[in-house]
């Protein structure tokens, strides 16, 4: 299995030896039927902690990907928009008609009257209206990207770049001024006929120094993993490194089982960490511990914040304000396993899985 997915899947190497692209950025075509674009800050000062802009248009049939408590006519002409912090508010998820409710244009993403991204990459303009938490935003989005996925063939594609922010995001009345780093997604895909994707947890940490850390892992329906990796993206330098061998991942403890509007029983991490040792001793490990944040909205799953402790090597940092998305729409018996079970799971398989206790 990871044989064929190499062969279709042509992020490494792109990562391993990068290059010159042209971002594309757009809204559905006849192509692609569905369509992910983000702003991510993580690292913002309390209450905030993080930010995130996330918008998804159309259908992909993949149980991680679809939250049909949110659609609308039907699921192709379906656009949410997630726009969120840490601090408690429930008006964070908007879902649209997009042949109703939005308006679409060279230079303009328009989602009925709250919310709306302008100009094209590397510049945009993201701006909400709302009671509750709304952003006036300018991005300047570098060359410096890291591929998660990159199809042959042009049958998908899911990429992040660098950018830098200014501007003010306001909640209840309180407003932020903005100038800092962070992160630009987007991701595209045909209409797949089912894709068995059904974990997905993916963090963000700005490092002191302004490098990003960025880690992923991917599982399907049962319990394989598709991808394990982590990003470390430098500031000073030109420069991405990727790893993806031997990265593992592992929950200590999570919060009781919660039901999302999908009817999806899940348990979200409330203890984390990440380890990564190379043959020639380089270390990345990552404790976290969650906020207890969480918002639903990020397609099936939900996204948070956390604390946590970092070593790289022999540089240690502490932070208060990591990012975290977590989707996870397996069924429970792959999360709800005796000791002997989890014993098991690390010699079967080369990256641990997350386990309840």
């Amino acid at each position: 299995m990871q044989l064929f997915q190499d062969f279709l899947d042509r992020s490494k190497q792109l990562n391993l030896a990068p290059k010159k692209s042209r971002l594309n950025f757009h809204v559905p075509t006849r192509q692609y039927k569905f369509i992910y674009f983000g702003v991510i800050l993580p690292n913002l000062p309390a209450p905030l902690h993080y930010f995130n802009f996330i918008g998804l248009m159309g259908a992909a049939h993949a149980p991680m990907l679809r939250n049909e408590s949110a659609l609308q006519t039907h699921a192709i002409d379906t656009a949410t928009i997630l726009c969120s912090s840490s601090p408690h508010m429930v008006g964070h998820l908007h879902s649209y008609a997009m042949s109703q409710d939005c308006i679409f244009s060279k230079g303009l993403l328009q989602f009925s009257s709250q919310e709306q991204v302008l100009g094209n990459l590397p510049n945009l303009e993201i701006q909400r209206e709302d009671s509750e938490l709304s952003c006036q935003l300018s991005l300047h989005s570098t060359s410096q990207i890291n591929y998660f996925n990159k199809m042959r063939m042009g049958l998908a594609e899911h990429w992040s770049t660098r950018c830098f922010c200014e501007g003010s995001i306001v909640y209840k009345e309180q407003k932020f001024k903005i100038s800092q780093y962070g992160l630009f997604e987007f991701a595209r895909a045909i209409q797949f006929p089912y894709l068995p994707l059904a974990f997905f947890t993916y963090q963000i940490i700005q490092l002191n120094n302004g490098d990003q850390l960025l880690l992923a892992q991917t599982r399907d329906s049962f319990n394989r993993i598709v991808q394990s990796r982590i990003y470390l993206k430098y500031a000073q330098v030109e420069r991405i490194e990727l790893f993806d061998e031997g990265v593992q991942f592992k929950v200590h403890r999570v919060y009781p089982k919660v039901i999302t509007p999908n009817g999806q029983a899940m348990y979200l991490p409330r203890e984390f960490e990440w380890h990564y040792q190379s043959k020639r001793g380089e270390i990345i490990q990552v404790q976290a511990q969650s906020r207890g944040d969480f918002k639903f909205g990020l397609a099936a799953g939900y996204v948070g914040s956390f604390k946590y402790q970092i070593k790289i090597n022999s540089r240690e940092e502490y932070g208060e304000a990591g990012y975290c998305e977590y989707v996870d729409c397996r069924t429970l018996k792959w999360q709800e396993k005796n000791q002997d079970e989890k014993i098991l799971d690390d010699f079967a398989n080369s990256v641990p899985f997350m386990l309840k206790k």
